[in-house]
């Protein structure tokens, strides 16, 4: 395996992540992080596809990156069909299903997707993505909302999730598979999942519609007040959508996604700033809370993770209100990289079982109809 190459991609709604490894060597790491004005200019999450592999290939020629002994391209897995949890090589199904945005348009469809055109240039690279955002192990009973003709599904950070399960268990000498616990991951977008004995058996759609607000999301609105508002302002579907998951959250109220920027402002006594951390810190408590339950109380750890974990005024807000359910760990930053980086070396070593993005692998999710 010497002088083989792992490239990880990560693009996210406020930044791309690249990683490179030679094997298990950790070559360069590099967050390229993105204000909301400079993707303002892209009409579609699609349209940044350009920009963003231009800025991933730049850094890595100017790292002196040998292109030719590249054998993993990998991203980070986007908004497909539900599939279980794995690595996936980018076929054309899926290639076709990133582009039409069958589950949502969101930046990380775009890591399957640059990882594909990039190796299209480098005929010993394969291009993957590892446990995509829509990885569903939901029980039925979560799936139901309160009306058949509208279904909840499992869409949140689980590359981050899942590598903070396992990194966290590896920790205590146990197994992830023997565990009960509640991650939340805190970034541009917020999700948290009751992971119950190696599954997530609920967790919030974290893109467009369910749980804490973010620096982008608006999280679970009023839904009588959010019919008025679209019925009364007359706005668009792409507007609404738009209004719900890239200029919601922080960004609604402040006109910036920088949790880093309320931070300081909350620090320096802004209060403005001060009720809005504390509103998303009361959120997250709040959901942390829900998933308590769905664990019937049985939970062995919480854990806080995600970019915005790194703000100890937000995660001891959040570990003061929900520090009574279980005993609560802080592991600041994603582990979403790593965690590429390291499902390419299994490739490599031949010891990672490679799924195929297909129909009969796809969840169907459970339908109550079937039951009458």
């Amino acid at each position: 395996m010497e002088n083989s190459y792992i490239l990880a991609i990560n693009p996210g709604s406020t930044s791309t992540k690249i990683a490179v490894y030679n094997g298990n060597n950790s070559v360069f790491l590099k967050t390229i992080r993105h204000e909301c004005g400079e993707l303002a200019e892209f009409k579609e999450v699609a349209d940044q596809f350009g920009f963003r592999k231009g800025l991933i290939m730049q850094e890595v020629r100017e790292n002196g990156i040998p292109l030719e002994e590249i054998r993993i391209v990998i991203g980070r897995g986007g908004l497909i069909r539900p599939i279980p949890s794995g690595v996936y090589e980018v076929n054309d199904e899926m290639i076709r299903d990133l582009n039409a945005g069958v589950m949502g348009k969101h930046a990380s469809n775009l890591g399957g997707l640059i990882a594909a055109d990039i190796c299209r240039d480098l005929p010993d690279a394969r291009p993957y993505i590892a446990d995509p955002v829509v990885v569903d192990e939901l029980q039925d009973v979560a799936r139901i909302t309160g009306h058949p003709e509208i279904k909840r599904v499992s869409i949140f950070h689980a590359l981050n999730q899942k590598a903070t399960a396992r990194t966290y268990a590896q920790s205590c000498g146990m197994n992830y598979e023997d565990l009960n616990l509640i991650i939340a991951h805190l970034g541009g977008g917020i999700s948290v999942g009751a992971h119950k004995k190696g599954r997530v058996i609920d967790v919030n759609n974290a893109l467009d519609g369910d749980g804490p607000f973010s620096p982008e999301r608006s999280g679970s609105l009023p839904v009588g007040a959010l019919v008025d508002y679209c019925y009364k302002k007359g706005v668009s579907h792409d507007e609404i959508k738009k209004m719900i998951t890239g200029k919601g959250g922080l960004t609604a109220y402040t006109g910036s996604n920088n949790a880093h920027q309320l931070e300081l402002a909350a620090r320096r006594g802004d209060k403005k700033a001060m009720l809005l951390q504390e509103a998303m810190g009361y959120q997250i408590s709040k959901e942390i809370g829900a998933m308590a339950a769905a664990l019937e109380g049985e939970v062995h750890a919480i854990i806080l993770t995600g970019g915005i974990a790194h703000n100890p005024d937000l995660t001891g807000y959040i570990k003061k209100h929900v520090g009574f359910i279980a005993p609560v760990f802080i592991y600041p930053g994603e582990d979403e990289m790593r965690a590429l980086a390291m499902n390419g070396l299994l490739l490599l070593k031949g010891s990672v079982k490679v799924m195929e993005y297909k129909q009969e692998n796809f969840v169907e999710g459970f339908n109550p109809d079937s039951m009458e």
